[in-house]
C-alpha cells in the first residue's frame, strides 16, 4: 500500500492530501529514509512522522487491502514513541 494511503487508512493523518504533503516536505521516514508519498509500506516497517514540533514513531503491524473501520485503525500499527522536539528559538 502507498505510504500516503496507509497514513490516511490508519488515521495517523486526517486526509490523504495532507499525508502526501508531509511526505513531499520530507517529514515522513520509513526505516530511517525519507519517503515519498508513493513509497510502499510493509509490515514491520518503522515510520517516523514529524508534525510541527512533535515526532511520532510507529511500527507497522499489518497493511490492509482496503480501508478499515475507525475502530480497527489503531490495530494497523504500534506506537513506539511520541516526543516533543525542542525549539531552537
Amino acid at each position: 500500500m502507498r505510504l500516503d494511503k496507509f497514513l490516511k487508512v490508519s488515521r495517523l493523518v486526517k486526509r490523504r492530501t495532507v499525508a502526501a504533503e508531509l511526505c513531499q516536505g520530507g517529514h515522513v521516514k520509513i526505516n530511517g529514509n525519507t519517503a515519498k508519498p508513493a513509497a510502499e509500506v510493509k509490515p514491520d516497517d518503522l515510520l517516523q512522522i514529524r508534525f510541527g514540533n512533535r515526532l511520532v514513531t510507529v511500527k507497522v503491524v499489518q497493511v490492509p487491502e482496503k480501508a478499515v473501520p475507525a475502530q480497527l485503525a489503531d490495530t494497523l500499527y504500534t506506537l513506539l514513541e511520541e516526543k516533543t522536539l525542542e525549539s531552537s528559538l
